[in-house]
């Protein structure tokens, strides 16, 4: 039984939809979410939905009965709520007899200047002294971190951040998903450690000459000083602490720290991964 927790989350769905086209059978994945509603449409399709909670592992504990493989997603939002929710699952996971217990990290998560890194650190290690058999997946920035505000890049002429001319080893969240639904459907992968990027390094400039040579708009990137982009942030209603990370992670960005590039993802899903060219033409789709 191979298990998914925040299983109704962007990279989560992918994940289901990647396991399924790979021929895992349906009855063969169990999707946690805190609503099961979120996943009718998968439950309709054979997948087992039931509910779990990051904030109360015997939920996770009841969860994970029976698992075989477990994929423990990295949750979002506040560092230290984000730490606390991550050993819940792992504690769930040993308490349960979790044979491989696969999660989704950082590049370098040990020495990545990005403050929020200490986050997968943590986990990581919690991992490691569990004493469960692990794989870790250290995905690099998503296309869609950037992309997903392509609506508003058009309408304003611009993408804004901090990153400067820093390149980011981006892939597409598909080619993240596809990654983990190899790991949980292959054998192999125990005690590895895989840094996951896209096969060339990008700078954010060079997304949005590709967003304008598509849509027809001139978008530039417009790189603002931190404190001014951790403004802006919170003027679009993210939460300070959230908004200072994000500006904080854009300036270690713009000084190289998720530049890297290895050959591992486009090795793992047996394919290149995404180029800017594809990934803003599903931007632009969707």
């Amino acid at each position: 039984m191979i298990v998914i927790t925040a299983a109704s989350g962007n990279l989560g769905r992918l994940v289901l939809e990647d396991l399924l086209t790979r021929g895992v059978p349906a009855d063969g994945i169990r999707a946690v979410v805190r609503d099961r509603a979120k996943l009718a449409d998968y439950a309709g399709r054979g997948v087992e939905v039931v509910r779990g909670d990051y904030n109360d592992q015997e939920s996770l504990v009841a969860a994970l009965a029976g698992a075989d493989k477990f994929l423990l997603i990295s949750s979002s939002g506040n560092s230290d709520e984000r730490v606390k929710q991550h050993l819940n699952a792992v504690a769930a996971a040993k308490q349960a007899g979790v044979p491989h217990l696969v999660y989704t990290s950082i590049p370098h998560a040990e020495v990545n200047p990005i403050e929020f890194s200490w986050v997968h650190k943590d986990t990581e290690t919690a991992i490691r002294q569990s004493g469960i058999a692990f794989t870790i997946l250290r995905n690099n920035w998503y296309f869609e971190n950037l992309l997903g505000s392509v609506g508003a890049a058009l309408e304003h002429g611009a993408f804004i951040g901090s990153a400067g001319a820093g390149k980011v080893g981006y892939a597409t969240r598909a080619d993240y998903a596809a990654a983990a639904a190899a790991v949980l459907a292959g054998e192999g992968h125990e005690g590895k450690t895989y840094e996951l990027t896209g096969d060339v390094a990008v700078a954010n400039a060079e997304i949005a000459a590709e967003v304008s040579a598509q849509s027809g708009k001139q978008v530039e990137y417009a790189s603002l000083p931190e404190q001014e982009y951790a403004k802006a942030l919170e003027g679009f209603g993210l939460p300070a602490e959230l908004a200072a990370a994000l500006a904080q992670a854009d300036v270690a960005i713009s000084r190289g720290a998720l530049a890297e590039t290895t050959d591992t993802l486009s090795t793992l899903i047996g394919r290149p991964t995404s180029t800017v060219a594809e990934a803003v033409a599903q931007a632009l789709k969707a």
